[in-house]
């Protein structure tokens, strides 16, 4: 199979999975809290044990760390156990499927002088649309859980 037939296959599978995650129960807020510092955004997300989710499709290589939790993790070729503490690369193009086991703080590092969170997502993921998806549900829990999101300017709490 090509590399193109096989991110085919996985966006096709973490679509469907998407699909029945969102419509079968209520939506589970994921809180993200938003770091700067020169030049670089850090994203840290808590993810409660015994949710499911996906990922958006990365643009960039970056690192990541779980400095929490443990989690089972499919990535169109492997289900990889991941548990804190865990330190790892995100390549280009990646996409998840996220099963959490334990109570979960997964953080990456995104280099970047951006400081527009909007501004850097156009940066580091790839906009794709799940055709099996409702996308006004799609964009309402989007909503719900940008409502939730924290800002930090590292700057402001003492830190240079």
């Amino acid at each position: 199979m090509t590399k193109l037939k096989e991110k085919e296959v996985r966006d096709e599978t973490i679509d469907l999975a998407e699909k029945l995650i969102l419509e079968n129960g209520d939506p589970i807020i994921f809180p993200l809290k938003h770091r700067f510092t020169d030049g670089m955004y850090i994203r840290e997300i808590f993810m409660p044990a015994g949710s499911i989710l996906t990922s958006m499709i990365h643009k960039t290589n970056h690192p990541f760390v779980v400095s929490k939790g443990k989690c089972k993790v499919y990535d169109g070729d492997n289900v990889l156990e991941i548990e804190a503490p865990y330190t790892g690369i995100t390549e280009p193009n990646t996409r998840r499927l996220i099963y959490v086991e334990e109570d979960t703080i997964w953080t990456t590092f995104h280099a970047t002088e951006k400081t527009d969170v909007d501004e850097i997502e156009k940066e580091i993921i790839i906009d794709r649309k799940n055709e099996y998806v409702d996308q006004d549900l799609l964009d309402k829990a989007g909503e719900i859980a940008r409502s939730v999101n924290v800002y930090t300017d590292n700057k402001k709490l003492g830190g240079k």
